[in-house]
């Protein structure tokens, strides 16, 4: 009897200019499911970590390398690997799309950023991986300032309530928007606005991690 395999798959998100959320996706080269689109991932070696093995396999088919990569789910339905028993352990990351420049590499033929709303057939069962990363996404966005990771190091209020309308695929209220998030004291405010832009500059603010985690500490509750 062959012993089940061991593979990891990523599900990283960005935004792009127009605030679309957009996945990456490799081009396999590779049997089986040659040409076809697929999540990055691969095989985990015998002496590295899941989690080394996810973050390898992302920069190594892709050239992206995301300070937020998280354990998802583990999928094992018997017959998703064509190869034989197969079990892989999904992750989900998230990336500033406009600091990463993907190249494809090792048994990846090519590595793009595909609109969520247009994805093309995808090989295994990464369809519905993605479909389970994208719902912790939404989830998990509400209590977790994880959101965040996908913004610019300084941003706009504006650009932050889009980022939780495009996620979560609801309008939001502008005003009790930017009341909630700026009660919560997690933004520091910057003496710059925006440049370059066709509308009114908006005042730009940066977010503040070692804050979030003080006030984690004395038993705060983020939520949008």
């Amino acid at each position: 009897m062959t012993a089940p395999q061991l593979t990891v798959d990523c599900v990283v998100f960005g935004l792009d200019e127009a605030d679309q959320l957009k996945v990456l996706l490799i081009q396999r080269q590779l049997q089986p499911f040659a040409e076809a689109w697929a999540l990055p991932g691969g095989f985990v070696h015998l002496d590295e970590s899941l989690d080394q093995a996810a973050r390898r396999e992302l920069q190594e088919e892709t050239g992206v390398e995301t300070h937020f990569l998280e354990q998802l789910y583990t999928f094992g339905t018997v017959d998703r690997d064509p190869r034989g028993r197969v079990v892989t352990v999904a992750y989900y990351g998230l990336v500033n799309l406009r600091d990463h420049t993907v190249q494809a590499a090792t048994d990846a033929r090519d590595a793009q950023w595909f609109d969520l709303s247009q994805l093309p057939p995808l090989a295994f069962d990464h369809a519905g991986i993605t479909e389970y990363a994208l719902q912790r996404l939404r989830a998990k966005i509400r209590y977790e300032p994880i959101g965040f990771e996908l913004l610019p190091p300084k941003f706009t209020l504006s650009q932050l309530q889009r980022l939780y309308e495009v996620i979560l695929g609801v309008a939001i209220d502008k005003r009790n928007f930017r009341k909630r998030i700026l009660k919560m004291e997690l933004l520091e405010p910057l003496n710059e606005k925006q440049t370059g832009v066709a509308h009114r500059a908006g005042q730009l603010y940066r977010f503040q991690p070692e804050r979030y985690q003080q006030l984690q500490r004395s038993g705060f509750s983020f939520e949008v």
